[in-house]
């Protein structure tokens, strides 16, 4: 495993400016992000962003459909929604976009919660290639190659891992 050299910082900079000005004519937006890598990447752009009401979390451990297959994950916690869903505007976020299983999961969640008026969805990666499933990601800090494996570390400092060299595209 190696480190890849991406400057995280700046792509979450940069993904603060953008979501801003995306979420313009969505008033007081309440952003959830997806365990663990996804809080990671939703604490910094929550700071950043500085939105007023509390940061949501979602575990989507019992959303999954592998989740016979895998199994039961011994790190799992509950999640944490502190502000009513129905009829607001939502960020979800995550720190790899790459089949969309994820995404669709921590939507499943989320409509138990109630209906929101939209969401918008952040990836800080964004593995387009690979879906399994027709998800996009409105917000996206940069597109990788889907040949490699890659992983979030964090969260302090957050760092991308991959298992051999990728190909960055813009």
């Amino acid at each position: 495993m190696q480190e890849l050299d991406i400057d995280v910082t700046a792509l979450l900079d940069q993904m603060s400016r953008d979501l801003i000005q995306k979420m313009v004519d969505r008033p007081n937006p309440k952003m959830i992000g997806i365990r663990t890598g996804g809080e990671w990447i939703a604490r910094e752009l929550h700071k950043r962003m500085q939105l007023p009401e509390e940061l949501g979390v979602i575990d989507i451990a019992f959303y999954r459909d592998d989740f016979s297959r895998i199994g039961l994950n011994p790190e799992i916690k509950p999640s944490d929604i502190p502000w009513e869903v129905e009829d607001q505007h939502l960020i979800l976020v995550d720190d790899l976009l790459y089949t969309g299983r994820t995404i669709r999961s921590a939507l499943n969640e989320i409509f138990d919660y109630g209906r929101p008026a939209s969401v918008t969805l952040v990836v800080l990666l964004d593995r387009k290639a690979c879906r399994e499933l027709p998800l996009q990601a409105d917000v996206v800090g940069m597109q990788l190659a889907c040949s490699q494996k890659i992983k979030a570390t964090g969260p302090d400092p957050i760092k991308i891992i991959i298992s051999e060299p990728v190909e960055v595209t813009v």
